[in-house]
């Protein structure tokens, strides 16, 4: 199946330039509302698989308050209670900053990164945005009696663990064991099985799966950043989770079980936040009871500016594809 075009780059009415992608809706049952594009084929969900990696830990007894649980499941911005939060992970592991074996990074978020630079400071493995899942790594080897040195290698019991528990909830046969940007293993499967993976995680009735989801819906900020996309939908949208990943994959599960997964070939991050709302849109979720359609629909307007005012936008153009 060919990648159609989702998205327009209009300017000063314009079309300047398109995004092609893919996106997958499925029901409560797991039946497919809409798709387009490669929703069957193999991709990396990149940063999409922290929650249910945060589940695997969970699994194997990571315990931890629904904020750092929610941090463990993020790609945070390098906000002060980021770090914060990173550190009180390692102090409950009784390890040292020095035990992260993510890449020294600047924070993701402009304001902090800047607040770093006036300090003095310079990047730093706690900085970047993957630092809570590293330190819930580690904290989950030490409750579990492993090393630590060690744990981003494939073969280590915490990966072996995190891949099994992926598997089952993606439905996905893991063939192969790419490396992630943060130097941790990460696992392919399709968009379809990335959002079967979400449903099935909002609706599991087993304590680790609940304690990940309320920890999501409880402190969105966490998993992402204050003044992040992905936030401010899920603070109009109640019951949902998402995550975002890099090269612009994105999943969304509601309450009710149905679920978003998507991607688009340039993996620009502009374009992900006008294709969810787009598909969310057009599955009707923002004129529900208790969203706030105004602020759910606002994630999805990316304005283009010229002499420093808006004269275009990103347009999604999925009305002809679903």
């Amino acid at each position: 199946m060919s990648v159609p075009i989702v998205a327009e780059i209009v300017r000063s009415g314009f079309v300047e330039g398109h995004h092609y992608g893919s996106a997958v809706a499925l029901g409560p049952d797991h039946e497919v509302l809409l798709a387009f594009g490669e929703v069957d084929s193999p991709m990396l969900p990149r940063s999409c698989n922290k929650p249910l990696q945060a589940l695997g830990m969970v699994r194997l007894g990571l315990d931890l308050p629904p904020d750092l649980l929610a941090l463990a499941c993020a790609s945070h911005s390098g906000e002060p209670f980021h770090v914060e939060g990173v550190r009180r992970i390692l102090a409950l592991a009784e390890l040292a900053e020095s035990a992260l074996q993510c890449p020294a990074a600047y924070p993701l978020d402009d304001e902090a990164r800047d607040a770093v630079v006036r300090d003095g400071g310079g990047p730093a493995p706690i900085l970047m945005n993957c630092s809570g899942k590293h330190a819930a790594m580690l904290l989950t080897c030490v409750v579990n009696g492993w090393s630590t040195d060690d744990y981003r290698a494939p073969e280590h019991p915490l990966q072996v663990a995190l891949a099994d528990t992926f598997a089952a909830f993606t439905g996905s046969t893991i063939e192969a064991t790419p490396i992630d940007g943060c130097g941790a293993p990460i696992f392919p499967t399709s968009l379809t099985g990335l959002a079967r993976a979400f449903a099935t995680l909002v609706q599991a009735e087993d304590a680790a799966s609940a304690q990940i989801t309320t920890a999501i819906r409880t402190f969105p900020e966490f998993v992402s950043g204050t003044r992040r996309d992905e936030a401010a939908l899920l603070r109009a949208v109640p019951g949902a989770i998402a995550k975002a990943g890099a090269e612009s994959c994105y999943v969304v599960a509601l309450g009710d079980g149905r679920a978003v997964a998507l991607k688009h070939d340039d993996g620009a991050p502009r374009v992900r936040p006008v294709l969810m709302a787009a598909v969310l849109d057009r599955l009707g979720v923002f004129d529900e009871p208790g969203v706030d359609a105004a602020a759910a629909r606002a994630t999805g307007w990316l304005p283009l500016l010229g002499g420093g005012v808006p004269v275009g936008e990103i347009r999604a153009t999925i009305s002809s594809l679903c």
